[in-house]
């Protein structure tokens, strides 16, 4: 005979519940722990890296830059009047001396307008030396009534004196004796006048003399103008040098201004220095610059910074010291370094691939297993071409890998092979 149990069913469903609840806060529990876990670090090839040591000592600041070697001394030969080329006497590559004639231009108009010039000076001269003959004769005739006048105020003067004296020894009368004085008297006054009119009349002759000299002057000043501007149409190089460009074809009209030829003095050469603007802020007069004109190296220093950038360079002229090596010439390619300055007694490491002076970047640090290497903070300082100083984060002999790790910017750690 069966007996029935009581409670077994309720048993049964409690013990379901549980062994279903325990299942479910392990599967949490392995899902929370394997959450918590790092991801496996990724493997790195050795050879495919770039890696450097953390060293304490000399640190030399430089920045880099390309350029072309350009002479120092160049003249750029303008146009000074319109015209039209009619030879090109010299091509570029010949050398020159100051008085070469490169290009002969011709101008008509010029050329009268010129010749219309010297006629009206020669006008103007004859007028004036015509003008002098005429006042000088006034003037003489003026001095000539003078003489006349004061010759006979001399004369009558005598008389009086003559009379006065007859006069006190009782041989004429006290009327003679007044009119020779009154004469003589009249005779004063008109002399006086006479060497008054004389020096008005000598004033007048200079001013007139000076205005139509001022005349004379002025058409001569533009005369000798146009006389440059026609011997200006034999366009000379100015300077002993080569003659570098002469960009202008026979045919051609050019206008005042217009740049005829380039010349330069080929034995006086500089450097001239594209260095990226972020870079030169530190670029000053006199630092000194090595330059590598691939034939081989010359020392030069800074002789002018360019206040101004373009395209996103700042160009540094750089005069270079004797001698050149040989094949420097100019519009050579050449690749310069500017010692910025020396730091004494700082940590400091190979540039990475990314990184700016004062900031701070993620590096990966070479562990003591020398397999694996983790992501640390470091604070760069000042940089240079080749070279970061270290501010925080590196001791020396800490080995870094300065390549480009942003494929590994998810992991703090990897492994190399």
């Amino acid at each position: 005979m069966d007996i029935q149990r009581k409670g077994i069913g309720r048993k049964k469903r409690i013990r379901r519940i549980i062994y279903g609840t325990g299942g479910l806060v392990v599967v949490l529990l392995i899902t929370l722990g394997l959450s918590r876990l790092e991801p496996a670090a990724p493997s790195v090839e050795r050879a495919t890296v770039w890696m450097d040591t953390v060293k304490r000592g000399e640190m030399i600041r430089q920045v880099r830059g390309t350029g072309t070697l350009v002479p120092e001394e160049i003249r750029w030969i303008p146009a000074v009047t319109e015209g039209r080329v009619e030879r090109r006497v010299v091509l570029p590559g010949a050398e020159v001396q100051p008085d070469t004639v490169i290009l002969e231009l011709s101008n008509p108009e010029l050329v009268q307008t010129a010749l219309a010039a010297k006629m009206d000076l020669k006008r103007s001269e004859a007028e004036y030396a015509n003008l002098r003959i005429q006042l000088e004769s006034q003037a003489m005739t003026q001095r000539a009534g003078a003489a006349a006048i004061e010759s006979d105020y001399i004369q009558a003067k005598l008389q009086a004196e003559s009379d006065q004296e007859l006069a006190n020894a009782g041989l004429i009368s006290e009327l003679i004796v007044r009119q020779s004085t009154a004469r003589a008297n009249s005779l004063t006054t008109r002399h006086q006048l006479e060497q008054q009119r004389l020096a008005i009349v000598s004033k007048s002759v200079e001013a007139q003399l000076e205005a139509k000299q001022a005349e004379v002057e002025q058409r001569r000043a533009l005369y000798n103008l146009r006389r440059r501007q026609v011997q200006a149409l034999r366009v000379r190089a100015g300077i002993a040098g080569i003659l570098q460009q002469l960009p202008v074809e026979v045919g051609q009209q050019v206008t005042p201004g217009f740049n005829l030829a380039r010349v330069a003095v080929p034995g006086q050469l500089k450097a001239e220095l594209r260095i990226p603007e972020t870079q030169a802020r530190d670029i000053r007069v006199g630092l000194p610059v090595s330059i590598d004109t691939r034939n081989g190296v010359v020392a030069g220093r800074v002789m002018r910074v360019d206040p101004a950038a373009q395209g996103g360079t700042v160009t540094v002229d750089v005069s270079l010291e004797r001698p050149y090596p040989r094949g420097t010439r100019p519009n050579l390619s050449v690749d310069g370094t500017i010692e910025l300055e020396r730091l004494e007694d700082v940590l400091y490491l190979g540039r990475p691939a990314y990184g700016q002076p004062n900031s701070t970047v993620g590096l990966f640090k070479l562990l003591e297993d020398g397999k694996t290497a983790v992501r640390v903070r470091v604070k760069l300082g000042r940089g240079s071409v080749t070279t970061f100083e270290i501010v925080e984060g590196l001791q020396v002999g800490d080995q870094v890998i300065l390549s480009d790790t942003s494929a590994w910017d998810a992991f703090d750690r990897i492994r190399l092979n």
